[in-house]
Protein backbone atom coordinates (compact mmCIF):
# COMPACT_ATOMS: atom_id res chain seq x y z
CA UNK A 1 0.00 0.00 0.00
CA UNK A 2 1.15 3.18 -0.67
CA UNK A 3 1.78 6.26 1.62
CA UNK A 4 -0.93 8.08 -0.27
CA UNK A 5 -3.69 5.81 -0.33
CA UNK A 6 -2.36 4.77 3.38
CA UNK A 7 -3.75 8.31 4.65
CA UNK A 8 -6.57 8.41 2.68
CA UNK A 9 -7.72 5.15 4.34
CA UNK A 10 -7.28 7.41 7.71
CA UNK A 11 -8.89 10.64 6.68
CA UNK A 12 -12.54 10.00 6.92
CA UNK A 13 -14.32 11.29 3.71
CA UNK A 14 -18.02 13.27 4.40
CA UNK A 15 -20.37 11.62 3.11
CA UNK A 16 -23.10 14.42 0.26
CA UNK A 17 -25.06 14.92 2.85
CA UNK A 18 -22.30 16.44 5.47
CA UNK A 19 -20.50 18.00 2.60
CA UNK A 20 -23.44 19.96 1.25
CA UNK A 21 -24.28 21.14 4.62
CA UNK A 22 -20.82 22.29 5.01
CA UNK A 23 -21.48 24.30 1.76
CA UNK A 24 -24.48 25.57 3.21
CA UNK A 25 -22.78 27.01 6.69
CA UNK A 26 -20.27 28.66 4.46
CA UNK A 27 -22.79 30.55 2.95
CA UNK A 28 -24.79 31.63 5.83
CA UNK A 29 -21.55 33.55 6.67
CA UNK A 30 -22.71 36.35 3.75
CA UNK A 31 -25.83 36.68 6.11
CA UNK A 32 -26.76 40.31 6.51
CA UNK A 33 -28.64 39.73 9.37
CA UNK A 34 -27.36 39.70 12.22
CA UNK A 35 -30.45 38.10 14.36
CA UNK A 36 -29.48 34.56 12.97
CA UNK A 37 -27.16 33.98 9.83
CA UNK A 38 -28.87 31.12 7.54
CA UNK A 39 -27.46 30.03 4.47
CA UNK A 40 -29.22 27.44 1.95
CA UNK A 41 -28.23 25.13 -1.20
CA UNK A 42 -29.99 23.45 -3.61
CA UNK A 43 -28.60 20.09 -5.10
CA UNK A 44 -29.63 17.92 -7.53
CA UNK A 45 -27.46 14.62 -8.49
CA UNK A 46 -24.85 15.92 -6.56
CA UNK A 47 -24.65 19.31 -8.14
CA UNK A 48 -25.19 22.42 -6.72
CA UNK A 49 -28.02 24.51 -8.84
CA UNK A 50 -28.46 27.42 -6.37
CA UNK A 51 -27.46 29.07 -3.41
CA UNK A 52 -29.35 32.05 -1.08
CA UNK A 53 -28.29 33.46 2.20
CA UNK A 54 -30.72 35.74 4.64
CA UNK A 55 -30.44 39.30 3.75
CA UNK A 56 -32.50 42.25 2.84
CA UNK A 57 -34.10 43.42 -0.96
CA UNK A 58 -31.15 44.32 -3.14
CA UNK A 59 -29.87 47.63 -3.36
CA UNK A 60 -30.96 48.25 0.01
CA UNK A 61 -29.51 48.84 3.45
CA UNK A 62 -28.38 45.72 5.02
CA UNK A 63 -30.07 45.20 8.97
CA UNK A 64 -26.19 44.94 10.38
CA UNK A 65 -26.05 48.19 9.15
CA UNK A 66 -29.01 49.95 9.95
CA UNK A 67 -30.91 48.21 12.26
CA UNK A 68 -33.87 45.96 12.03
CA UNK A 69 -37.27 46.26 11.21
CA UNK A 70 -39.16 44.34 14.04
CA UNK A 71 -42.95 42.91 13.46
CA UNK A 72 -43.99 40.22 16.32
CA UNK A 73 -40.56 39.60 17.08
CA UNK A 74 -39.25 39.23 13.66
CA UNK A 75 -37.13 41.21 11.64
CA UNK A 76 -39.13 41.69 8.32
CA UNK A 77 -36.90 42.99 5.91
CA UNK A 78 -34.66 39.80 5.79
CA UNK A 79 -35.47 38.01 2.92
CA UNK A 80 -34.73 34.21 4.09
CA UNK A 81 -31.96 32.12 2.90
CA UNK A 82 -34.28 29.39 0.97
CA UNK A 83 -36.47 32.14 -0.77
CA UNK A 84 -33.52 33.54 -2.11
CA UNK A 85 -32.00 30.16 -3.31
CA UNK A 86 -35.31 29.68 -4.96
CA UNK A 87 -35.39 33.18 -6.34
CA UNK A 88 -31.87 32.69 -7.41
CA UNK A 89 -32.69 29.62 -9.14
CA UNK A 90 -35.48 31.51 -11.14
CA UNK A 91 -33.74 34.45 -12.23
CA UNK A 92 -30.89 32.82 -14.03
CA UNK A 93 -33.26 30.03 -15.39
CA UNK A 94 -32.52 27.09 -13.33
CA UNK A 95 -34.74 24.46 -13.21
CA UNK A 96 -34.54 23.06 -9.34
CA UNK A 97 -37.92 20.49 -9.48
CA UNK A 98 -37.25 17.01 -7.84
CA UNK A 99 -33.98 18.57 -5.55
CA UNK A 100 -32.59 19.01 -2.37
CA UNK A 101 -32.84 21.62 -0.09
CA UNK A 102 -29.92 22.08 2.57
CA UNK A 103 -30.78 24.89 4.95
CA UNK A 104 -28.84 25.47 8.30
CA UNK A 105 -31.86 25.73 9.71
CA UNK A 106 -35.20 24.28 9.28
CA UNK A 107 -37.30 26.49 7.14
CA UNK A 108 -40.24 28.58 8.40
CA UNK A 109 -43.52 28.03 7.75
CA UNK A 110 -43.83 30.68 4.62
CA UNK A 111 -40.25 29.38 3.17
CA UNK A 112 -41.73 25.77 3.38
CA UNK A 113 -44.78 26.46 1.53
CA UNK A 114 -42.32 28.42 -0.89
CA UNK A 115 -39.99 24.61 -1.33
CA UNK A 116 -43.21 22.72 -1.57
CA UNK A 117 -44.59 24.74 -4.58
CA UNK A 118 -41.12 24.68 -6.43
CA UNK A 119 -40.96 20.63 -6.59
CA UNK A 120 -38.10 20.22 -3.99
CA UNK A 121 -38.32 16.74 -2.53
CA UNK A 122 -36.10 16.72 0.15
CA UNK A 123 -35.12 19.38 3.07
CA UNK A 124 -31.81 18.82 5.02
CA UNK A 125 -31.50 20.99 8.07
CA UNK A 126 -28.77 21.47 10.69
CA UNK A 127 -31.24 22.94 13.76
CA UNK A 128 -34.67 23.36 14.42
CA UNK A 129 -36.09 26.58 14.10
CA UNK A 130 -39.62 27.71 15.25
CA UNK A 131 -42.05 26.27 13.38
CA UNK A 132 -43.64 22.47 13.77
CA UNK A 133 -46.16 22.68 11.30
CA UNK A 134 -43.74 21.57 8.58
CA UNK A 135 -43.03 18.16 10.05
CA UNK A 136 -46.95 17.45 9.67
CA UNK A 137 -47.00 18.81 6.16
CA UNK A 138 -44.28 17.57 4.84
CA UNK A 139 -45.34 14.02 4.91
CA UNK A 140 -49.02 14.41 3.34
CA UNK A 141 -46.79 16.47 0.27
CA UNK A 142 -44.05 13.97 -0.03
CA UNK A 143 -40.97 16.17 0.85
CA UNK A 144 -38.63 14.08 3.38
CA UNK A 145 -37.23 16.39 5.68
CA UNK A 146 -33.73 15.46 7.28
CA UNK A 147 -32.57 16.58 11.05
CA UNK A 148 -28.45 17.19 10.02
CA UNK A 149 -28.28 18.54 13.48
CA UNK A 150 -28.68 15.23 15.62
Amino acid sequence: MTTKSALRKKIRRAGWDDYFMNIARVVSSRSTCDRKFVGAVIVRDRTILSTGYNGSVRKLEHCDEIGHMMENGHCVATIHAEANAILQAAKNGVCIDGATIYTTASPCWICFKMIANAGLRRICFGEFYRDKRIFDIAGKVGIELVDLGK
